[in-house]
């Protein structure tokens, strides 16, 4: 600090710029350590012919790695699986999420212990909450389909067929259901901590104003709520599909991306390419699939919640 600024009394709280940069250096330090490096180090890889045995970045064969896995048979189904997987898993997200925050917002008998129930699937591992579901989806003793059976929805003469279980893991549609399901419920949590957020932030003068004049409890939903709320759910999108599609761990502790490739994502066919089958060049090549897809996404979810909340704050 110069003379000048001591004795005028300027101390580094009140330089905004220099304060604001030194606030962010951690941030910046994380994301250049724990981020930069390892993506520039995947695209070294992905156009030498790296391996685990010899992991040196030599042999440049430019993008002979990229058309090698795009002509295997796995990577579109690994794709499609990814973009499946991560769309539904959002929209039931999104809508489980503003319904939970519309019941949390209000008083009521038990709602501390509700809260607290809720917030257990966000704490727990994601190894431990893939492992509960693998066992209550198991193909012989789930108590799903035990309680299916009972419902009569399951079994001789039921609407879901004759078999006594389901075979969650065994079968395509309903292993892509099971990961859904599972993201649903580990993310649900993180996502109603969002949008509730946002829902207390909405004046409560509006709604009173709304059912002044009659509007009912739908009408205040789509007509108030969700327009207030477009720019912290396009947060909530953005941050819940990132989770998503960049995830393997419950993959690969559930299905393990079988039966055949029927549920491969492109997270954990990066793994099996790169790590478990030794070709590192190969498995960043698919691991730099996803970057443009996460790149574009997040881009277009901050630019629509920047202009809806600009909009907002247009008088």
């Amino acid at each position: 600090m110069s003379e000048a600024e001591a004795s005028s009394g300027v101390g580094l709280g009140d330089r905004d710029h220099l304060l604001g940069w030194l606030m962010l250096a951690p941030s910046l330090i994380y994301i250049a350590a724990l981020v930069g490096l390892p993506f520039f180090l995947a695209i070294a890889l992905s156009v030498t012919s790296a391996t685990v045995g010899d992991p040196s970045i030599h042999g440049f064969v430019g993008l002979g790695n990229f058309v090698q896995v795009l002509h295997e048979s796995a990577f579109p189904l690994a794709l499609r699986n990814s973009v499946i997987v991560t769309l539904a898993t959002l929209i039931l997200t999104l809508v489980l999420a503003t319904a939970e925050s519309e019941l949390l917002v209000r008083d009521f008998r038990g709602k501390r212990l509700l809260q607290i129930l809720l917030i257990l699937p966000w704490a727990m591992p994601v190894s431990l909450a893939a492992i509960d579901w693998l066992w209550l989806l198991d193909s012989e003793f789930s108590p799903v389909d035990w309680l299916l059976r009972h419902m009569h929805l399951l079994g001789p003469g039921s609407p879901l067929g004759p078999a006594n279980h389901l075979y969650y893991y065994g079968k395509e549609w309903l292993g892509l259901g099971a990961i859904v399901m599972i993201n649903v419920w580990r993310l649900l949590p993180f996502a109603t901590i969002i949008v509730l957020a946002g829902r207390t932030s909405i004046p409560r003068d509006i709604f009173e104003q709304a059912q002044v004049d009659g509007a009912g409890f739908f009408r205040t939903l789509f007509s108030i709520t969700l327009p207030a709320l477009l720019p912290i759910l396009m947060v909530a999108s953005m941050f819940t599909a990132l989770l998503v599609f960049g995830d393997m761990a419950v993959t690969a502790l559930t299905t393990r991306g079988g039966p055949g490739y029927a549920t491969q994502v492109l997270p954990y066919w990066a793994y099996l390419k790169g790590i478990d089958g030794g070709a590192l060049s190969e498995g960043a090549a698919v691991a730099l699939f996803m970057f443009p897809v996460l790149l574009v996404g997040a881009i277009l979810a901050l630019r629509m919640a920047y202009r809806t909340d600009s909009q907002g704050d247009q008088p």
